[in-house]
């Protein structure tokens, strides 16, 4: 959606296409339905001009930007990327496209995915070598992603010469950082490698504050002073890692090359047992309190302070497992006032009524309240309070 209402206040008549007709219908008016900041002023005066419009099925169009999950299939071994979202909607859009149309594809997906989509669209149209095809991931950072889309470099790579210079010229009329000209394989391989990256230092941080916590070791001090030194550069710890990128993304490397991958594998399983690792800490300081049927509350829900999206989010699986263990639980979660799958409350009533106070995202109005948090001698896995 934020790349559909910037591409029409850049002078493109957008149709945005969603299979959830409240979308639809919410967009249409002009309104959104995620936290973002900015985007609301965006999308209203998209829609106001007549720029964008949303639909529920796919529209004739010059240039098609396909944008849908890629999760991964869950079970024994390593997860394996789930494409589906994504040859989905490349055939829902085939019997629309004329000679010379592009088909971009933005999901951060496995390498050669870019290839399945030409394929696909050639055994749809059995005209494989009239439509253009390229792949451009999005590069932005949640919470600032109307300012990304526009000043963040792109990576770009067609399946031919041709495709990449289409897509190249089609991305520098909006984007004011440099478009990078390459394949569609390094393109696709590139996303995976940067979130995979962070991860790996992600999970050195996570790493660090388990080794610290047996230690009785402040890690939020220790890597502050550890970051003075010229060339340190440490993370910041969490209660793991979550999100549709970073916690997914390295999979995709990992099971395309299972023998090498060691330490994309490693840096996985260690930010997934941190979350594990976390719930213990809960639960001893659960069995400290005397009462039986302690109330718990949760500060939290998103993978990341100041947004509302829950994927892969660890205080999501923190909070549920909590949950299914029988406790009574309550969330705050200011940016999703109605979770559905758990009691919410406010901030007041949570640090008042509580018995223990679980600090599980940074969120701007917790930071605000940290003092007041700090009385109630919460599990702090999020450094609020350092």
């Amino acid at each position: 959606m934020p790349t559909a209402a910037l591409l029409a206040t850049h002078g493109y008549q957008v149709a945005g296409i969603d299979v959830k007709a409240d979308a639809v219908n919410t967009i249409n008016e002009g309104k959104i339905h995620i936290v973002e900041p900015d985007l609301d002023a965006f999308v209203r005066g998209a829609v106001a001009s007549g720029g964008l419009k949303a639909f529920t099925e796919p529209q004739p169009a010059d240039v098609y930007i396909i944008c849908v999950p890629t999760p991964f299939h869950r079970g024994e071994g390593i997860p394996q990327p789930n494409i589906d979202y994504v040859l989905a909607a490349t055939r829902s859009i085939a019997p629309l496209l004329k000679k010379d149309d592009l088909v971009i594809l933005e999901s951060t997906s496995p390498v050669g995915t870019t290839e399945l989509v030409a394929d696909t669209l050639a055994s749809e149209r059995h005209c494989k070598e009239h439509v253009q095809v390229a792949y451009c991931p999005e590069r932005v950072l949640p919470g600032k992603i109307l300012k990304e889309l526009v000043e963040n470099d792109r990576i770009v790579g067609g399946l031919t010469p041709n495709a990449t210079k289409m897509v190249a010229e089609f991305y520098r009329t909006f984007v004011r950082g440099e478009v990078l000209e390459t394949n569609a394989r390094t393109a696709e391989m590139c996303k995976l490698t940067e979130n995979s990256f962070r991860d790996v230092n992600i999970a050195f941080a996570n790493e660090l504050s388990m080794i610290c916590a047996n230690e009785n070791i402040d890690v939020w001090e220790l890597i502050k002073l550890a970051n003075r030194h010229p060339r340190v550069n440490i993370l910041q710890p969490g209660a793991g890692v979550g999100g549709h990128c970073i916690a997914v993304d390295p999979w995709f490397i990992v099971a395309r090359a299972p023998e090498q991958a060691r330490i994309i594998r490693t840096a996985r399983e260690v930010n997934n047992h941190k979350t594990e690792w976390a719930l213990d800490q809960i639960r001893q300081r659960v069995a400290e309190i005397k009462h039986e049927g302690p109330r718990i509350a949760c500060l939290g829900l998103a993978f990341k302070p100041d947004i509302d999206d829950l994927r892969e989010s660890p205080a999501v699986f923190i909070t549920q497992a909590l949950i299914t263990e029988g406790f009574d639980v309550v969330a705050v979660e200011p940016n999703v006032p109605d979770p559905g799958f758990c009691k919410s409350g406010t901030l007041e009533e949570a640090v008042a009524e509580a018995d223990l106070v679980v600090v599980l995202v940074r969120h701007k109005q917790f930071v605000a309240a940290r003092e007041r948090i700090r009385e109630s001698r919460p599990v702090d896995l999020c450094g609020l309070l350092s």
